[in-house]
């Protein structure tokens, strides 16, 4: 069967094996929008809006956008038979319950992390965002939007130093509308067959950033509030677009709260210099106070490590550590014994 039309989706070898392994009758496609229960789905048939059983909608396993899907007819009413395993997923706690993850969209091997210079710098929000990215298995990219409102060439290459502080190596990538600055290095990344998504507050220029890329008004988009160049939400659904120079791109809501999920590795790789720095603490288990001979305690009091950043990182490990007991107690709950910690427990501890 010809299935070239997908390639613009991101169809690859990979997934036709994954595809042709299920043995199934239906056809494959990729889910560009899932509401109210129901997905708009991506086939070499063109576009089709697919039901998915009530079971699977309600469990972990429910479709996403970005997902990879085999989908079949019958009597006029397409259905998700089954979804292929994802390459790549980003999650984050879900915001109305502290004990359950929420998938934001699937198979993504980009996040950008959208910022504007009309507003203050947020490290600690930069820092989750990236959590999120290095998690998920794709690899973040900061772009930092509306360039045409700094005051100027040196303003921007503070942000870029001062971003480059909190996330090292991570590419960063100055943008503008108006000048259609950086554009082109964006398409560069967003390569033929590449995904990617954004991430951002709301009214950080998402939107206008995805009408750029698209080269017309596909998102709709709104003024900011002048007084702290905050936004309303002007996507409400996680679509996915096709750019026409390659790649596809999720647009996403405005997001406030970045709860953070099963993320213990991602944490350590995004505060390496403090995770480093601990492997030289005389004790293990260090806490980073008052314990004799603590190598990041002495990294803060030279000024090698920022003191507001080991509290951050702080904060998000004892994040993590309250859900992974909040989930052991739950599977004692639900078992009555020791919980089997499943891949949870396969997880490498920080210190």
């Amino acid at each position: 069967m010809d299935r070239s039309e997908l390639l613009h989706f991101g169809w690859d070898a990979e997934w036709a094996a994954k595809f042709d392994a299920l043995d199934l009758s239906g056809v494959p496609g990729r889910i560009s929008r899932v509401e109210r229960g129901e997905s708009d789905v991506r086939t070499e048939r063109g576009p089709v809006r697919a039901m998915s059983d009530s079971q699977r909608s309600q469990s972990t396993h429910a479709p996403v956008t970005g997902d990879w899907v085999a989908v079949s007819e019958t009597e006029e009413v397409w259905t998700i038979d089954a979804i292929l395993d994802r390459r790549t997923e980003l999650v984050r706690r879900d915001p109305g319950e502290r004990e359950e993850q929420q998938p934001l969209s699937a198979n993504i091997d980009v996040v950008f992390l959208v910022h504007g210079f009309d507003r203050p710098f947020r490290a600690g929000k930069l820092e989750r965002f990236l959590v999120l990215a290095w998690n998920a298995g794709a690899t973040p990219v900061v772009v930092l939007t509306k360039a045409d409102l700094s005051e100027g060439v040196d303003d921007q290459n503070e942000l870029v130093g001062i971003v480059g502080a909190v996330a090292p190596g991570v590419e960063v990538v100055v943008t503008s509308i108006e000048t259609r600055a950086g554009l082109d290095r964006v398409h560069e990344i967003l390569q033929p067959h590449r995904s990617g998504t954004l991430l951002g507050e709301s009214g950080a220029g998402k939107s206008s950033l995805v009408n750029a890329l698209l080269e017309t008004e596909m998102q709709e988009t709104q003024p900011v509030r002048s007084g702290d160049a905050k936004g309303r939400h002007t996507t409400i659904t996680r679509d996915m677009l096709v750019i026409p120079t390659g790649g596809v791109l999720i647009d996403t809501p405005g997001i406030r709260a970045v709860g953070l999920w099963d993320a213990e590795d991602a944490l350590q790789r995004v505060f390496t210099d403090i995770t480093e720095t601990a492997l030289e603490c005389r004790f293990n288990d260090c806490a980073h106070g008052a314990e004799p001979k603590c190598a990041v305690a002495a990294a803060v009091e030279s000024g090698e490590i920022d003191p507001r950043r080991l509290d951050r990182y702080r904060e998000m490990a004892a994040e993590l550590a309250e859900i992974e007991e909040r989930l052991l107690e739950r599977e004692r709950a639900n078992k009555g014994g020791k919980p089997n910690r499943g891949s949870r427990g396969n997880k490498r501890r920080g210190r």
